[in-house]
This record gives C-alpha cells, structure tokens and sequence, in this order.
C-alpha cells in the first residue's frame, strides 16, 4: 500500500503564506509604532487663547479649562489656554484706551493689563459703557456664563428685627424709607464707577428714590441726592474693604457700629458667611431685583474665534455649572449647580433683566461723581443777550432760565464739602471789566444760601456782548491763585455763543498763549466749556480745552443743558491732559 505524500509544491506554498503572514505582521507592528510616535500632539503649533476673567469667577474657569486643554490634546487638538485674573474695570479702561477715550470713574488704563482674546467681565454694564464710548469696540451682543443677583447685604441680627427677614418682602421703596427716617441706618457701596455690583445697586436705590416722591420732581430731586450722599459716605474702592465695616460682634454696641445695609451679590454674601464670621450676613431679594451680574463671554480676538467658540460650548454644560455652585456662582440660566450653599429666601432661579441704555448709566454715574469728588470750581455763566433767546423744547423759557436751573440742580448734588464760586460775563460788566464776581470761591458749607441768591438773582444784559476769551483768562487765573492740593480744582464756563468784544481783547491764539504761560503741571486746572445751542463755536472751545486740559461740551437743543452740565461735572474724576 502506498503512503500518501504532500506534494513538493503544496509544501512551498504552505511555506511561503507563512513567511509573507509575519512580513504582515511586522509591517504592521512597525506602522503601529510608528503611528504611536508620531500622532501624538507635539503642540509645536498649538493655538494659544488668552482669558481674562475677575477672581470671582476665575477660579472655576481655570478648572474647567485645564480639563478642556487635556481632553483637546489626547484628541490632537492643541490649544493652550491661558485664564489671567484681571478686575473687570481694568480691562475695560484699557479697551477704551485702544479709541483714545475714558470711562467715567475708571480713570487711565494700568500700562501693565492685557486684552486677552477673551474677556468674560461680571456684568453686561462694561459692554454697555464701552459702547458708549466706541460703539465698535466689543461685539453686539455676548452670551452669560454665569450670574449672581445683587441682594440687600444685612446682619442677620439686624435684617430680622427691622426687616422682619426672611418671612416679610422686601421693596427698595420700603429700604430708602428706613435709610432716611432712621439716621443709625449705615449704608455702604463699593466704588460704582468701578464696580458693577456697586453701579446695580446705585442705579435700583436711585429709581426707587425717585419713585418714593411719587411724581414730585423736587422731592424726587432731594430723595434721590440724600440717598446718593448717603451711600457716598460709606462707600470703599474695594468690596472686601466694605465687608470689613460689618459688625464685629452681636452685642448692641457692635451692631449700632457695624455697617448696616450694602448692595452686594449673593456670591459675597456666601462666601463671607462660609467663613464663620462673629456676625452671619442676610441677603435680602429685594423688589425690584437690580441687575444680576451675568458674566458675558466677549470674543474680542479675532484669530481664534472658532476655539473661542469651542471654549464657550464647554462652559454651557452641567460640569461647569457644579464647578460654578462650589464657589458661589449660579449657572447662565440662573439655575445653581452641585455645591451651590443657597442662602434663606433665595429664589431657585433668575429672571434676566434688561441692561439699561448708556447714557442712563452715564447720567447716574455723572450725578455720583459729582456728589463724591471733593471739588474748588469757578461756574462762570454768560449773560449777554442772546441768553433771552427763547427756547422752544423748554416750554418758551429763554436760555438763561434753564442754564440757570440746570445749575442750581447741580448744585443741590454738591455736599458742603465742596467749594464755589460765582461770576457772570458778558462785556463792561464791572466798570471797564467784562466779568464780575458775585461769591467768590469758598466753601459751601458757609456760603450755599449766598450762592443760591446769587443765581436767583442774574439777569441777562440786554445788549451785551461775549468777551469770552478775556473772561476764560481771568477766571483760570482766579481759580490758580487759590489751588487746593486736596481737591480737583475747575473752571467751568457756560455761553451761548462765540468770542465777541467789541472791545478787542485777546484773540483765540493769544488766549491760548497766555493759558500755556500760566499753566503750571504740578498744580493742574480743569477748564471745562458747556455751549449752549447751535450758535457756539465748538471748534475754538475745543481748541482751548485740548491746549490746557479740560473738555468742552455742547448742547445743540438748550432744554438739554442739565445733562449736559452733569456730563460736564463728571469729567472732574477724569485725569484729563493737554493735548
């Protein structure tokens, strides 16, 4: 019987298929090596995003940015994120630096902070104020990461036998009631120019304020002041500076010393509470609620749009919001996360409120710089005769009675701090000059009836001129002879029209000649130009006020000078140079 055999070729074939399997195998192996090596991200070209975000929020954007990062490397995408703790009105002093302008309040930029690719401020009222002065300067709109209402801060001591605290509602009406019968009552603020909780409480106290009148415009006028003044006298630059003026101590004497009310987020309030202070701190959800402090994300960089945008999805989820709760923060919808210590009465979400237009904020921080900075001002106003021209927008008064009126308002904002003075102008009113002096410049503690007569008392000349050149000169004259180091010492001019002096006196050049010899920089002068109506000329008051410090301001329709006389006012807490 024959055995069977393989063939040869059978053989060589089974030989071959084996030798070519481990080629495979190696060819592979060696793919896969190599494919291991090289496909991990070197990060050589990463994309690198700057964030710029206040401390309140900072540290849960860090969390939540480094996991981002590394979830983005393992799937080969680079992107290195940097988030950078930077104050909010920091960062917006410097985007206005970028248009050559200032925010009021805010002041010049810190030559050291950066605008980053990204900027998530605390409130929508930087974005709103930056409009105001360069309308291209942040995008339209921007989405909230975050928010956290402003409460009515309170030692709970305090909140529970004044307030009736938690079960009795609070209205803000009811609070401006308390704050001016009861003189124990101690508000507080933090800087509103410069911090959006201080600007959201400002601005809810003043409309209730002026609501509390009920339609009476003086009463309205004289609440909303004494309650400005009074949140002026307890006011600090910084909020944990204002958390340190509340009650050390329970006891009677601790409470009448400690501070009393303050508009604060539910965030401060938390965290201060988290640290066992001798004194625990209510937050009151008062009526109306101010505007929450929303935390907008800003795309400002135009060259990693799309990873800000990836960046901006990773914030919108429940991890972010847990990582927000831990530390005090509600999510963009108002809803909190995980770790979130709600405080007594506090609603379980937000109602988004409208950001108001900005030159609503701009007129509120007007009255509030004006009423906070200690001032030496000269208000030297035009009585030529074109100051009887009527005006149509203001009911057929002239010019003179609403100038006059926008000045006493402003003066009702003054506190006796303040020192003024009272001139008039027109041509040949004191013998040969074309000035003359009603009050000269002292303080309002002593003299406000004086002044107050005065302005009662100015009555336009009815065939005078506008020498206003010689009268700029004398009165910045007048006003450096008495410079005070510890206020910010002003002139401010109010006409209806152009230099015109029959007389001669000096040209605009020889006017700006004589400012410059007489400006002396380490005794500064704001010289600030109010114009009134169509007729003024704006070119040569700018020309004035850019040469030695200052602003000039016009106001086309004359029924709008008093706003325009707080814009003007405003500009005292500026650090505005010559040009």
């Amino acid at each position: 019987m024959k055995g069977r055999h393989r063939s040869a070729g059978s053989s060589g074939a089974a030989l071959k298929m084996g030798a070519a399997a481990v080629a495979v195998l190696v060819v592979l192996a060696g793919s896969w090596y190599a494919f291991q090596k090289y496909s991990q991200p070197s990060c050589g070209a990463s994309t690198k995003l700057t964030v710029s975000a206040p401390a309140d929020i900072a540290p849960a954007l860090k969390q939540q940015v480094a996991d981002w990062s590394n979830q983005a490397k393992s799937d080969g995408n680079c992107v290195d994120v940097e988030v950078i703790e930077a104050a909010s009105a920091d960062v917006a002093a410097a985007i206005a630096a970028t248009s050559k302008k200032s925010l009021t309040g805010v002041g010049q930029a810190n030559g050291k902070t950066r605008i980053p690719d990204v900027w998530v401020p605390d409130s929508s009222l930087w974005l709103q104020r930056l409009r105001a002065v360069n309308p291209a300067g942040v995008p339209a709109s921007a989405k909230s990461i975050a928010r956290s209402p402003i409460v009515v801060a309170v030692p709970e001591p305090i909140a529970t036998t004044s307030f009736g605290w938690p079960q009795t509602k609070i209205k803000y009406t009811d609070l401006i009631g308390k704050v001016a019968g009861d003189q124990k009552v101690k508000l507080g603020i933090v800087e509103p120019s410069r911090d959006s909780t201080g600007l959201a409480g400002l601005m809810t106290l003043a409309a209730a304020a002026t609501a509390s009148a009920g339609g009476n415009q003086t009463q309205a006028t004289q609440t909303a002041t004494a309650a400005l003044r009074a949140l002026a006298a307890g006011r600090s630059s910084l909020r944990d500076d204002l958390m340190q003026k509340f009650p050390r101590g329970s006891d009677p004497q601790a409470l009448s010393a400690g501070l009393t009310v303050a508009p604060l987020s539910e965030q401060a309030v938390i965290q201060y509470n988290a640290q066992q202070p001798p004194v625990r701190i209510a937050a009151i959800y008062a009526e109306p609620a101010p505007l929450a402090l929303d935390y907008p994300f800003v795309i400002l960089g135009k060259e990693h749009t799309a990873a800000a945008e990836q960046l901006l999805k990773v914030l919108s989820g429940d991890q972010f919001r847990d990582r927000l709760g831990a530390i005090g923060l509600r999510g963009s919808d108002g809803v909190a996360g995980k770790g979130f210590q709600t405080p007594t009465g506090a609603p379980s979400a937000l109602t988004a409120g409208q950001v108001p237009e900005a030159a609503t904020i701009e007129a509120l921080l007007g009255k509030w710089q004006a009423i906070t900075l200690p001032a030496r001002m000269l208000a030297v106003i035009d009585v030529s005769g074109s100051m009887l021209t009527k005006v149509p927008t203001a009911g057929g008064a002239d010019r003179m009675t609403v100038t006059l009126e926008a000045a006493r308002r402003g003066m009702q904002l003054f506190d006796d701090s303040w020192a003024l003075g009272v001139w008039t102008f027109s041509t040949q009113l004191d013998g040969a000059k074309d000035y003359k002096q009603l009050v000269p410049i002292g303080p309002l503690v002593s003299q406000r009836n004086q002044c107050l007569q005065a302005l009662q008392s100015i009555r336009p000349k009815q065939n005078g001129d506008t020498a206003l050149y010689d009268t700029i000169l004398a009165g910045y004259k007048t006003v450096q002879s008495g410079w005070d180091q510890g206020r910010i010492n002003s002139l401010i001019v109010m006409t209806d029209g152009e230099n015109d002096d029959p007389a001669g006196g000096l040209s605009l050049e020889q006017l700006i000649a004589e400012l410059k010899a007489a400006a002396d920089p380490a005794k500064p002068i704001q010289v600030i130009l109010i114009g009134i109506g169509d007729k003024v000329g704006e070119g040569a008051m700018r020309q004035i006020t850019d040469a030695v410090g200052g602003g000039t301001f016009v106001a086309p329709d004359p029924a709008k000078i008093g706003d325009i006389f707080l814009q003007a006012i405003s500009l005292r807490g500026q650090a505005v140079q010559p040009k």
